[in-house]
């Protein structure tokens, strides 16, 4: 992400601003809680999707920074409750909000981190900015739900699996693009046409955060995780649509019975292996990434489509 830290590193930097007065609050408890997550944010990849797809419509303005600072609100108001539901003591290396403050607090700070940045729009003004994202939430509420319902009994239909997707992941990125399009450009097309860029490119970072469950390397959470919560992957979907009876039956088995046995988890980590679904998958992850890219292909050539690339490159080769 070198090119877009050149490019909008000034811009970031009144990004982090705006988000930290963003999140303050007169409550010293809340407070406290703010300064804790503002200090742990992760690479921000959000704001930067948000600052560059403006950047392609004009300059950087103060209506901006108030969605990219809407979009990190949100985003991180659905990781705090996401840690409540999975019951998970940790985020990025580091004790998450339930862990520290327990969950009704969790929960609590999730619903003001999203009511903060609903009236960050609302007092701005920034109707069209806001209707892209109530429009997000919505979709993520959707897909996360879809995703519940299917895994009770492995209804696992590629189309299935997309839908979810699109909603729980990609539709945030979507969002990114279209809020930041939404501040500098007038014309609705080419504000549609980067909302699809962001979608096909949160498809590709699904599957890619897919992926890591099937390999070595620490991602913060245990190879097989998926699996355990029996949740629905393109590598595993594959393979149950590809393989013999017995074995699907064996693989289904094994999710809905014995998945916290860690030698069956493994027997089904291997049998996906050796279906092609790992290849699959990588497969479909580049045919969106190259979507993505013929879509930002459509925008004049320069160094801030450049930056948007490299982006777009690092959700498929990144490591983490």
């Amino acid at each position: 992400m070198k090119i877009a830290k050149r490019i909008i590193g000034q811009e970031l930097g009144q990004f982090e601003i705006h988000f930290r007065e963003a999140v303050k609050s007169r409550v010293p408890l809340l407070d406290r809680i703010m300064q804790y997550i503002v200090k742990r944010k992760g690479k921000q990849m959000r704001p930067m999707f948000v600052l560059l797809s403006a950047r392609l419509g004009g300059q950087i303005n103060d209506s901006t920074y108030r969605a990219a600072s809407l979009i990190e609100l949100l985003h991180t108001a659905t990781l705090v409750h996401d840690d409540v539901v999975d019951d998970s003591m940790e985020r990025r290396g580091f004790f998450s909000i339930n862990a520290l403050w327990k969950n009704k607090i969790a929960v609590i700070v999730g619903d003001y981190l999203l009511s903060k940045g609903m009236l960050l729009s609302l007092d701005n003004k920034d109707y069209k900015v806001l209707q892209i994202l109530s429009s997000a939430i919505k979709m993520m509420s959707e897909g996360e739900l879809l995703q519940l319902e299917k895994a009770r009994n492995l209804n696992l239909k590629e189309s299935i699996y997309y839908e979810i997707i699109k909603g729980k992941t990609a539709s945030l990125l979507a969002a990114c693009c279209a809020a930041g399009a939404a501040c500098t450009f007038d014309d609705d097309t080419q504000i549609e046409k980067l909302r699809l860029f962001g979608e096909k490119v949160g498809m590709a970072f699904q599957i890619k955060d897919d992926l890591f469950d099937y390999g070595n390397e620490y991602i913060g959470k245990p190879t097989g995780n998926d699996i355990k919560e029996k949740k629905l992957t393109l590598p595993l979907i594959y393979t149950l649509n590809n393989c013999d009876p017995s074995l699907r039956r064996e693989i289904i088995y094994i999710i809905k019975n014995q998945n916290t046995d860690k030698e069956k988890v493994q027997f089904v980590l291997n049998e996906v292996s050796k279906a092609g679904g790992i290849t699959y998958a990588n497969e479909k992850m580049n045919q969106y990434k190259n979507e993505a890219l013929a879509i930002l292909h459509e925008f004049p050539d320069n160094e801030i489509r450049q930056a948007l690339e490299e982006l777009v490159l690092f959700t498929t080769d990144r490591t983490f």
